[in-house]
């Protein structure tokens, strides 16, 4: 069987690829580099050039065929776009999840099938497993991967039953100290490279300094929100002991969030454009005079203010419940897709690396209300949510509000 691997430089591609050069496979190596533009990046420089050398070092360890590609007009019009898109109307994407969806399983697998790939691997934290129905279809779970600190099943979680068709992730079952382990016993170049951090194919960025390549600074106030503003409004948490239904309207209130005003508290300082923040941000407001640190409750992009609060337990930072749009739900198990007036129970996680919570999911025509067991810091539009049974993730969606 020919596989490609996606071979990035760090030490759980190379792994991956040991493993199925190991198996026997005819593996090939694919490098892709999907960036260039070095604009408030923190290093000066993008990371790509020496991970490739990196990567190329670890195919001609493991003899296997090394391939470039240069995705980078792609990833900037199906990804860097999109967070420009998103971030001007004041939501927050994860460009992690829309690289693995737009680059990785889409376009980079083109080009691997395009080079006689029977599949695509990757060095995820995270496996696949399949089943077959009544019918006889057969339908692919994406499952949390063993190790509890790495698993990354969340990125993966809009990809389609087409995706994972072709989709192999072979150190899923590992733990990362066996990964490292491995590639210290093979004599991997990557085995002691850090793991990547920032944007996806990006690197660490000044957020900031990145945005203002298209959206343009904005003096404007910031407004702290006092905690008596919160004494007649309920946040506590909800039974689902039993069979709960609610009406749409109650669903609404559940899941909107707090709108703020000028005159909702007291302005405390001025901010360079309120797109540029995002919901629970501490860093970034440079505002001194308060015991507890100030965190970003909201923001109005359209009157361009930013509110805040006093204290990571600020109530204006949490909230019962999330809605998604019809059109940004997604099954990754379609067989299992809900239709409106249907009502489930899910483990939820609204980021990554978050302890998968307790919801209550209510399918409507509109879209998908989430109502959580207890209130959830920072919820944040643009973000995914994730909806998991046990290990496997079901679907997931775009969090609208």
């Amino acid at each position: 069987m020919k596989i490609a691997v996606g071979l990035s430089g760090g030490v759980d591609s190379s792994v991956a690829a040991l493993i199925l050069k190991n198996q026997g496979h005819d593996v090939i190596a694919l490098f892709m580099q999907n960036w260039h533009d070095t604009t408030g990046t923190l290093y000066g420089d993008c990371p790509w050039k020496d991970d490739r050398a990196i990567a190329e070092l670890v195919a001609k360890k493991l003899d296997i065929p090394f391939h470039f590609i240069d995705l980078s007009a792609d990833y900037s019009k199906r990804v860097v776009d999109y967070m420009f898109s998103e971030y001007q109307m004041g939501r927050t994407p994860n460009p992690d999840v829309l690289c693995n969806r737009e680059i990785k399983f889409e376009v980079f697998l083109k080009s691997a099938l395009a080079l006689g790939a029977d599949y695509v691997a990757t060095g995820h934290y995270c496996r696949k497993e399949s089943v077959t129905d009544e019918s006889g279809t057969e339908y692919y779970r994406l499952l949390a991967g063993k190790d509890p600190n790495k698993d990354q099943s969340y990125f993966l979680c809009q990809l389609t039953q087409q995706q994972l068709s072709k989709a192999l992730f072979p150190i899923g079952d590992l733990l990362k100290p066996q990964v490292r382990e491995m590639a210290a016993k093979a004599g991997l170049p990557s085995a002691e490279k850090k793991d990547s951090q920032g944007i996806c194919f990006v690197g660490k960025v000044d957020l900031p300094v990145f945005l203002q390549q298209k959206l343009e600074s904005k003096r404007g106030e910031v407004i702290e929100i006092f905690r008596s503003y919160y004494d007649d409004k309920d946040f506590g948490s909800i039974n689902f002991t039993g069979y709960n239904d609610f009406s749409e309207e109650e669903l609404d209130a559940m899941s909107t969030p707090v709108t703020y005003s000028r005159n909702s508290g007291k302005i405390i300082g001025e901010h360079q454009g309120a797109h540029f923040y995002t919901i629970g941000q501490r860093k970034g407001l440079n505002i001194g005079g308060h015991k507890e640190p100030l965190f970003i409750i909201s923001t109005d992009v359209k009157n361009n203010l930013i509110f805040a609060g006093e204290g990571q337990d600020h109530p204006g930072l949490y909230r019962k419940g999330l809605f998604v749009n019809a059109s940004e739900v997604h099954w990754v198990r379609p067989d299992l897709a809900m239709h409106p007036g249907e009502i489930r129970d899910y483990s939820l996680r609204i980021r990554y690396r978050q302890p998968l919570q307790y919801a209550r999911l209510y399918m409507k025509k509109s879209g998908l209300y989430i109502i959580f067991n207890e209130p959830q810091r920072g919820i944040t539009p643009g973000q995914f949510a994730a909806w998991y049974s046990e290990e496997e993730l079901i679907g997931s969606g775009v969090i609208m509000c």
